[in-house]
């Protein structure tokens, strides 16, 4: 049977004991490998691989030996429980292997967990474990992890108490980071917040968030919307150091005073326009920019944007000789003045 991207995570979370087997496929092997590890967990519970209970092999070493499968399907551990055979890597070239083994699998036997990479809809391995009825298929893509899915993670870390800002934050940081990073941040979190019965807010979520080229690009511009000039140069060296291209900070600072200009021509003014943001601004840097976009009036904000886009006009010229940097801050620089008007 087919797994929609709803009922996946449904059933990753509560697996059928008695299936046949399950395939997971995904490009992103981080996510699938954590899928993978949340299903056997909960069909052999945490004490399986010790009581042998689990059977790990790779689609290479079916390749070699084609009746280690089933093999492995039909064998009896000396602990009672369900058994579960974990076979990785497997691809098309495997789907008569498998099929053999579920032509011969039984009630009570071991079920089959598969893992594979990015599989088409046209995959032998695929219709193999969708049009079986004792079997199920998920395939996975790198879409941002949804609310459940978040939920799900902060449950596993053990997080409870999250206010609403904080819970925006995650979800902002959800989207950035894969699920696998993502898992490990909420562990931070979770021990960071270890004997402390308050809520989670959104601070502590900045706090613990990895360090990244992105947060000191946001940097910059949060530096210039707010007129301070001095603090530009030391900026522009570490980004410069760190390899951002000058055209990346015109087209990330237009995007910023955009932003800015959105909120500042609000009908209801920038409180108001601040809620219909898509997407979401949460936590800290929301009353930043709320606090910018209420310091710059309309006609101002057009002059940055025309600032920008005259620097990025300028550095896409055919005929530009000057360094791209030095273009750049002194456009950042024309920026900051505007804010201390």
């Amino acid at each position: 049977m087919k797994l929609s991207a709803r009922d996946a995570n449904a059933y990753f979370n509560k697996p059928n004991p008695d299936a046949a087997g399950l395939l997971i496929c995904g490009e992103d092997t981080m996510r699938v490998a954590m899928k993978r590890q949340e299903v056997v967990a909960k069909l052999v519970g945490p004490n399986g691989e010790e009581e042998m209970r689990l059977t790990r092999m790779s689609g290479a070493d079916l390749r070699k030996d084609a009746a280690a499968l089933l093999d492995a399907v039909k064998a009896q551990g000396f602990f009672p429980g369900p058994r579960v055979v974990l076979v990785e890597e497997a691809t098309d070239g495997l789907a008569k292997t498998f099929k053999a083994a579920f032509e011969d699998w039984l009630p009570g036997d071991a079920q089959i967990i598969a893992t594979a990479g990015q599989l088409t809809a046209k995959s032998a391995l695929r219709k193999l474990f969708e049009g079986d009825q004792r079997t199920y298929a998920a395939a996975l893509y790198n879409d941002p992890m949804g609310r459940a899915e978040i939920e799900a993670e902060m449950t596993r870390a053990g997080l409870k108490e999250v206010d609403r800002d904080a819970m925006g934050a995650l979800e902002e940081l959800a989207r950035s980071l894969t699920p696998g990073d993502f898992r490990q941040v909420l562990e931070k979190i979770a021990l960071y917040k270890l004997n402390d019965g308050s809520a989670l807010t959104a601070e502590e979520v900045e706090l613990n968030a990895p360090a990244s080229i992105e947060a000191e690009i946001d940097q910059i511009f949060h530096i210039l919307a707010e007129g301070r000039t001095p603090e530009i140069a030391p900026i522009m060296q570490r980004l410069t150091a760190q390899g951002v291209a000058p055209v990346t900070l015109l087209i990330m600072g237009m995007r910023h005073f955009r932003a800015l200009y959105t909120l500042a021509s609000a009908p209801g003014g920038p409180a108001q326009g601040i809620t219909r943001m898509r997407p979401p601004i949460f936590g800290p840097r929301r009353d930043r920019m709320l606090r910018q976009a209420q310091r710059w009036t309309v006609e101002r904000l057009e002059g940055a944007l025309d600032v920008l886009m005259e620097a990025d006009l300028t550095l896409r010229s055919a005929g530009q000789k000057a360094p791209a940097v030095a273009l750049v801050e002194r456009a950042f620089v024309r920026l900051a003045y505007l804010a201390r008007r």
